[in-house]
Parts: C-alpha cells; sequence; structure tokens
C-alpha cells in the first residue's frame, strides 16, 4: 500500500510538471497535494513497517516528538490544500470568465506558502506543549505511531492547556478550511441549480466530483477523532486514523486520475514516453 501510495502520487506530480496543459492553478494545487501525501505516509508507515520487519515496537523519545510535529504539519496542510483546491473550483463554476485574472499564479503560490507557514507554526506551538509534559509511568503508545492522543494518555502532568489548546487553536485550524469548503460549495450548487440543462449541470459537477469525495473521506476520519478530549480516545479510534494516514493518500491518485480524462491522458503520455526508446 505504501508503495502504491508513492508511486502514484510521484506519477501526479510527474505528469502534472512534464505537461504543458497542466500548467493551470487546479493541477499546481494537485501537484502540491500529491507532494503533502507522500510526505504524509512517509512520517508514520516507514517506522511501522520497519518496527515490523525489525520485531521491535521501540521508538525514540525525539523520534516520537518528530512524528508529531510532522503529522500535525502534513494532516493540516491536506486540509488547507482541500480548502485552496474548493476556492479554486468555486471561481471556475462561478466566475469563468474572470478565472484568469482571478487564479494568478502569484496568488496560487501565496496560498500555498501562506498554508506552509501556517500549518509549521501550529505544529511547533503543539509541539512544544507536549515537551513541557512529563512521561513518568507506562511508557507504551496504543497505536502505530505516536498520535497526539495517546501520546497525552501518557503524562502523569497536567494536560488541561494541551486539551485548551486542541480545541481552541486546534479546531480553528480545522475548521477554518472546512468552512472555506462548504462556503464554495454552497455557492457553486447555488450557481449550478439555476443552469438551464441537465447536461450543463453534469458538466459543472463533473469538476467537483473527485475533490468532494476526498474532503468526505478526509474530513469524516478527522472530526470523528480529535473534535473531543483526549481522554476519550480509545483504540477503535485508531480505525479511523489509518482512513486519513493511509487510506487517503492511496486512493488520492485514483479518485483525481480516474475520473479526470485530462491526468488519465498526462499519466499515459508520461509512461509511454518513459518506455518507448528513441
Amino acid at each position: 500500500m505504501y508503495l502504491v501510495t508513492i508511486t502514484g502520487n510521484s506519477l501526479i506530480v510527474l505528469a502534472i510538471s512534464c505537461d504543458r496543459h497542466l500548467h493551470t492553478p487546479m493541477y499546481f494545487f494537485l501537484a502540491n497535494l500529491s507532494c503533502v501525501d507522500i510526505c504524509f505516509s512517509s512520517v508514520t508507515v516507514p517506522k511501522m513497517l520497519a518496527n515490523h520487519v525489525l520485531e521491535s515496537k521501540s521508538i525514540s523519545y525525539a523520534g516520537c516528538m518528530a512524528q508529531i510535529y510532522f503529522f500535525i504539519t502534513f494532516i493540516n496542510m491536506d486540509g488547507f490544500l482541500l480548502s485552496v483546491m474548493a476556492y479554486d473550483r468555486h471561481v471556475a463554476v462561478c466566475r469563468p470568465l474572470h478565472y484568469s485574472m482571478i487564479m494568478r499564479p502569484k496568488l496560487c503560490v501565496l496560498l500555498v506558502a501562506v498554508s506552509w507557514v501556517i500549518t509549521n507554526l501550529h505544529a511547533l506551538l503543539h509541539t512544544l506543549l507536549m515537551v513541557r509534559l512529563t512521561f513518568c509511568s507506562s511508557n507504551v503508545v496504543r497505536h502505530f505511531f505516536c498520535d497526539p492522543y495517546p501520546v497525552l494518555k501518557l503524562s502523569c502532568s497536567d494536560t488541561s492547556v494541551n486539551d485548551l489548546v486542541v480545541f481552541t487553536v486546534g479546531g480553528l485550524i480545522f475548521l477554518t478550511p472546512f468552512t472555506c469548503i462548504a462556503v464554495s460549495y454552497a455557492y457553486i450548487f447555488s450557481d449550478v441549480l439555476r443552469l438551464p440543462s441537465a447536461r450543463g449541470i453534469r458538466k459543472a459537477l463533473s469538476t467537483c466530483g473527485s475533490h468532494l469525495t476526498v474532503v468526505s473521506l478526509f474530513y469524516g476520519a478527522i472530526l470523528g477523532v480529535y473534535m473531543r478530549p483526549s481522554s476519550s480516545y480509545s483504540m477503535q479510534d485508531t480505525v479511523a486514523t489509518v482512513i486519513f494516514t493511509v487510506v487517503t493518500p492511496l486512493v488520492n491518485p485514483f479518485i483525481y486520475s480516474l475520473r479526470n480524462r485530462d491526468m488519465k491522458g498526462a499519466i499515459r503520455k508520461l509512461i509511454i514516453q518513459r518506455l518507448v526508446l528513441p
């Protein structure tokens, strides 16, 4: 599954980079999403596989804190990129004549850069709050990686500040992109329903279907796991965590390529160019 995740997302990045027809804002954001998915999956899966092969279930304290930092960074970056892509679809459907003027290359780069800054600062805040805690009893993390909630449950210090930051800052970071996505699609559906023909409605919604599928899978699992106190975290939540740490990065390339004619053509062209000798 990990090899398929890396291969599929790498193919999307290479196809978009090599095909000039795909040098548009939508595919620029998609290439960034694929890069983040590669990193996101690489935060947890390789260590888990190494532990399985070596028959060792240990991780150093520094390694655990690093996992927490990068896990928070990339999971938030996924959410921000999905919200930026929703805004891009909103402009494409609702204001097609002004699309090239609004979605300028400088704006696209700025949106991605600001997202990186926010997500890294947020991850740094959570990691610094985690480092100040004392772990003096059990050192067994009941998870397949250092998820913040199971690690918090091991602390013998007061974690009320951590829980407060999760609900305030963390909630804001999670729900802001989600709200942007909801508002963008509210405008899209409002405009689409005014179209005179069913064919026009299908055409307009076809550009949003893949994105909506990924958003539902990603946010459905996250909201169910993290939007509540760490004390209520249970083993059942591990299953939901697998969805957005392993399954979502795995299926994203298939969702976007199988439902997109341009992506399928670019990937086919890329494979043929690499296989056929000059």
